[in-house]
């Protein structure tokens, strides 16, 4: 008999950007912590996450949670965040929409919980059956008004941040942040990526910054910002984007520009919003990122031997 693997999935949107949750079928990747795991993930799974994420089967937009248990007894889930070209520390956007489907699965009630990440425990509220709110992990400005040289831009200026993943951030940069340049803005987002490794400016210990965001006035009259993100395999986040809203909260705490609890709704360029706001504790700050997600489909992904594409069509 011909083998088929199956895979179990169940994807949601939170505020437009895509999150596939795998239910079963994935690798077994032992046990320890998530940070361990994680790495197991990036060194054997390769083939699983194509399978999962590229076509014919997904899209490169599509961001995959692999569904864990937890190493710590204190969380509801663990979970590994992955996109078209490899794993992630944390997800924000992704975190809500795995609340969302617990809740659409029967398996978290509304409430305050817990979930394990590679890069630490985030703390969940489920706010009703779409809407969810995550404290993050602690974020932090790693560097101020850091000035790079540009192909085809000049000088560029902007912040690198920390907020579950490392970012670039940048206001002053002359682009209309409007779905219809989505094509000009990823170009210019790759360029900036290209200059920070070409002048090798990273994040703290070295760590590659993968995240680019451009900042520009809202058009919604209750937001406070609009923002374009474009992710490590170059494609752009749909949502405000979790982890790069808390980055943002990080530096406007540091410039004394937001203080602790005020609320900062941060818009994407495709209009969605998610509501912000920090804590301060021990030191540390700790963004709070509330927003919706919405159950998009249920299936089974079917991978047959015989199939050429069954680990995604090779660039």
């Amino acid at each position: 008999m011909l083998s088929r693997q199956t895979i179990r999935i169940l994807d949601s949107h939170t505020a437009g950007e895509p999150t596939r949750l795998v239910l079963s079928g994935g690798p077994d990747l032992g046990k320890g912590s998530l940070a361990e795991r994680r790495q197991r993930f990036d060194e054997e799974a390769g083939m699983f996450r194509r399978s999962v994420l590229l076509e014919p089967r997904g899209s490169e937009i599509l961001v995959g949670a692999l569904l864990q248990e937890p190493s710590d007894p204190s969380c509801s889930a663990g979970v590994i965040f992955f996109n078209n070209v490899g794993s992630l520390g944390m997800c924000g956007h992704g975190t809500i929409g795995l609340c969302v489907s617990l809740a659409h699965l029967g398996r978290m009630e509304p409430g305050r919980h817990q979930i394990e990440t590679p890069v630490g425990k985030v703390a969940i509220e489920l706010l009703g059956p779409n809407e969810a709110r995550i404290q993050n992990v602690p974020s932090f400005r790693h560097a101020k008004d850091v000035s790079i040289e540009v192909d085809g831009l000049g000088q560029i200026r902007g912040d690198v941040a920390w907020g579950g993943n490392w970012f670039f951030l940048v206001s002053d940069h002359g682009q209309e942040l409007s779905l219809h340049r989505a094509s000009e803005l990823t170009e210019v987002c790759w360029r900036i990526r290209q200059a920070l490794g070409r002048e090798g400016i990273t994040g703290s210990e070295g760590e590659v910054i993968d995240h680019i965001e451009l900042f520009g006035p809202p058009r919604d009259a209750h937001a406070d910002s609009r923002n374009f993100v474009l992710c490590p395999g170059k494609a752009y986040d749909r949502s405000p984007c979790g982890t790069g809203t808390s980055a943002k909260l990080a530096c406007l705490h540091a410039d004394g520009h937001l203080a602790e609890g005020t609320i900062w709704r941060q818009e994407s360029f495709i209009g969605s919003l998610f509501e912000a706001s920090y804590t301060i504790r021990g030191g540390q700050i700790l963004p709070s990122i509330q927003g919706q997600a919405w159950i998009t489909a249920e299936g089974t992904l079917i991978l047959d031997e015989l199939d050429p594409y069954r680990h995604g069509i090779p660039e």
